[in-house]
């Protein structure tokens, strides 16, 4: 478990990356939640690096929109 303050950045990273893509996108936004979750789990916690993470993960989503 990540403690309020790690949490609250994951989720602004993962609001940030996901800007563009339509909330009904559900399959894109849970991909790119996953893999920046899985980059936090590893210790990879600072803001641009989760971005990057998020950023690589929508670019290979499985997505209609793109």
């Amino acid at each position: 478990m990540f403690d309020t303050a790690t949490t609250a950045l994951l989720r602004a990273v993962l609001d940030e990356v996901c800007e563009s893509v339509p909330h009904r996108e559900i399959g894109a936004r849970t991909h790119v939640a996953s893999k920046i979750l899985e980059a936090a789990t590893k210790g990879k916690i600072s803001p641009e690096t989760l971005r990057q993470v998020g950023r690589e993960a929508l670019s290979r989503a499985p997505t209609m929109w793109r």
